[in-house]
């Protein structure tokens, strides 16, 4: 069983390789590059195709030799290899947990893909669980966290890259010491501080924690996106007549798009995702339905008499879908704003 597996994986990194030459041999005789590729996914037959293809432009044989030497070959084997091998780590857990979801029993399943479907999980974690009210309150500590972070910070951030003021350093120095300082450590006085204060229990309370959490980070992030634009626009748009609200609202802000989707969703994920600060402090007073997801969906495996695995798988599945909606749709911007941000200090 191991060594069919090994000669799968070497297979399918042989054949990705393949595709990855034929692909920029076809691109350099004038083609496009996704054809090629497209091509040379059809074992023998497409790479065939792609050498025996009329060259659109005139190409050196030197040039073509460059794609067959051993050292060029065996950098797309290991780049390839390692691609392959992050892809199974990340498919196999994905998999085994969709065939979770479905699967009739209540226990771990032996397989990654049951034999026999059912929905009969997912019907069990609405009718039978306040799976609905843990995703208003995540849903709602979210979205809050999101734009309270977003809004906040971004004015933060715009001040420090555009403005000059005494104690700017300082301050930036100080914000800066903070990220040092792990969140865990102040586990203690967050629980006192909600104790005193009657907040202990309550789902939004944690948006404070979350918005005050966000600065330090996303200040930086943020004035070192907006350093790198330009300051003539500033001075011709005030020459036009504009005042700093406006330069900041119809010029500042449009160009900061990438910047400011990457906060946002970061923002967003961090309380969809947390489970330590809920367990702190929302499961001190409170009633389940006042848990967040990672509360509920622990505690239907958290016990010897809780191992509804299967419904937790279902629940999972659920919560993984905002999450894998907002990065494919802001995939291009997160790119460009975790990249630019971190350009200039």
């Amino acid at each position: 069983m191991f060594l069919k597996i090994i000669i799968g994986y070497l297979l399918i990194v042989i054949y990705l390789t393949m595709v990855a030459i034929g692909a920029e041999i076809y691109e350099r005789k004038g083609y496009k590059k996704s054809t090629g590729a497209y091509l040379c996914l059809i074992p023998i037959y497409g790479i065939i195709k792609v050498l025996l293809a009329p060259a659109l432009r005139e190409v050196s044989k030197e040039a073509l030799r460059k794609f067959y030497k051993p050292g060029e070959i065996m950098m797309k084997l290991l780049t390839f290899a390692q691609l392959t091998l992050v892809a199974i780590l990340i498919i196999l857990p994905v998999t085994y947990m969709i065939g979770s979801s479905f699967a009739k029993t209540s226990d771990l399943p032996e397989t990654f893909l049951p034999k026999n479907f059912t929905l009969n999980n997912y019907k069990r974690l609405f009718l039978e669980t306040d799976f609905w009210r843990w995703l208003v309150n995540t849903a709602s500590i979210a979205v809050i966290t999101m734009v309270i972070s977003v809004v906040f910070v971004t004015g933060a951030g715009y001040v420090f890259a555009r403005f000059k003021f005494k104690g700017k350093k300082v301050a930036l120095l100080g914000i800066l010491v903070l990220q040092i300082f792990p969140s865990f450590m102040s586990m203690i006085a967050l629980f006192t501080l909600y104790e005193i204060f009657g907040l202990l229990g309550q789902p939004l309370a944690l948006v404070i924690i979350y918005v005050g959490g966000s600065i330090p980070f996303n200040v930086w992030l943020i004035k070192g996106y907006l350093q790198q634009i330009p300051r003539d626009l500033d001075e011709s748009a005030m020459l036009d007549g504009a005042n700093k609200w406006q330069i900041f609202t119809k010029i500042i802000l449009p160009l900061s798009v990438p910047v400011l989707s990457f906060v946002a969703v970061s923002q967003f994920m961090a309380p969809w995702m947390d489970y330590m600060l809920p367990r702190l402090l929302l499961d001190i007073k409170s009633t389940k339905e006042n848990w967040t997801i990672a509360l509920g969906l622990f505690d239907m495996i958290s016990g010897p008499d809780k191992q509804n695995y299967t419904t937790f798988a279902a629940g999972s599945m659920i919560v993984a879908v905002p999450i894998t909606v907002l990065y494919m749709v802001f995939q291009r911007y997160l790119i460009t704003g975790i990249i630019a941000g971190a350009t200039k200090g």
